[in-house]
């Protein structure tokens, strides 16, 4: 066959294997696609960035902030976590259970222009943490806290006026111990949480993540929870379960250590004992949920700015959504 007819014969079947209507996808929806997981072998795509809002970034590059603060940046992430969360300026924010204050030191400086930073302490932790608000008056003199009677309904602030409401390695806790039957203080926190949120209000949850192939009794001795516990108990309060980030993800991290998440940097409750083998595994294997109270009255929210998973799944690596800019890209009882 002439050369001119196989370039015409190859052209017209490009053109008969394309259809003509086809149109590029709309920038949100490809934004917000899913992506298939990647084979074996097969480098996976870029992930879209994270956008950072610069103020917040300023807080927490800030030098005012404790030094051995900022050394388990590299843990925990604060830029994207907060971000994945929506936190914005002029929001009203209830942290609870603050501990010493690891992201108050950022959520109050951040919040105190615009917002209302609310900290849910319990009343045997009240007078530390209000030593620690008084290390600097000028950064944290506008915080507010209320107590929070574990076990007992509580109210932060008027019912129905809170813009998001964050806890930080905590929900072990609430759980209880072994002779606590059931799910322990945790429903009745989760209601509380779920009455002080405005309609379309954010809860954001960092835990301890437990495989959901291993026993569940381990939640209320190992400090680790299951995905599958955190989002039954918030929908059961009638929260509506978002996504999930694996941006505190840690896959070094076996989940199986004598003592719990408490073996594991910063606790080192063993002490010397392979201290530098959980210094090498670093701070535990993480999940990071976002939840909202549903509002009738609003629009389609869009999807969260991380890959979403389901429950059950447990990746093996963690899948970042971030702004590279903002503090590298590396991926506690008590919160550590």
């Amino acid at each position: 066959m002439p050369v001119r007819r196989v370039l015409l014969a190859v052209s017209l079947l490009a053109l008969t294997s394309a259809p003509l209507s086809a149109k590029p996808a709309p920038k949100a929806i490809a934004k917000s696609a899913v992506k298939p997981a990647a084979k074996k072998g097969v480098t996976a795509p870029t992930r879209p960035q994270m956008m950072v809002d610069p103020g917040l970034r300023q807080v927490i590059e800030d030098p005012h902030r404790k030094p051995e603060n900022v050394a388990r940046d590299k843990y925990r992430h604060p830029a994207q976590t907060l971000t994945f969360f929506g936190l914005q300026p002029g929001m009203t924010v209830i942290e609870m259970i603050p501990g010493k204050g690891w992201y108050s030191e950022i959520l109050i400086p951040y919040l105190t222009d615009q917002g209302h930073y609310v900290a849910a302490v319990e009343p045997g932790d009240m007078d530390d943490f209000k030593a620690f608000l008084a290390t600097d008056a000028d950064r944290y003199g506008k915080a507010q806290t209320v107590p929070f009677n574990i076990g007992q309904a509580s109210s932060f602030v008027p019912d129905g006026t809170a813009d998001m409401i964050l806890t930080f390695r905590n929900i072990h806790n609430l759980l209880g111990s072994p002779d606590q039957p059931g799910d322990g203080n945790a429903p009745q926190a989760f209601a509380d949480w779920f009455r002080a949120l405005k309609p379309g209000g954010v809860l954001g949850i960092e835990e301890h993540r437990l495989p959901e192939t291993m026993d569940t009794a381990r939640e209320k001795t190992s400090g680790y929870v299951k995905l599958s516990t955190v989002i039954r108990l918030a929908t059961a309060a009638g929260f509506q379960w978002v996504g999930t980030s694996n941006v505190n993800a840690n896959p070094k991290d076996d989940h199986d250590h004598p003592d719990g998440v408490w073996d594991l940097p910063p606790t080192y409750k063993a002490g010397d004992k392979d201290k530098a083998k959980y210094a090498a595994i670093g701070e535990s294997d993480r999940m990071t949920l976002k939840f909202v109270k549903p509002d009738p009255n609003a629009p389609a929210a869009d999807a969260p700015p991380a890959e979403q998973v389901t429950p059950g799944d447990q990746p093996t690596t963690p899948r970042l959504s971030t702004d590279p800019s903002a503090l590298g890209d590396q991926p506690q009882g008590k919160p550590q």
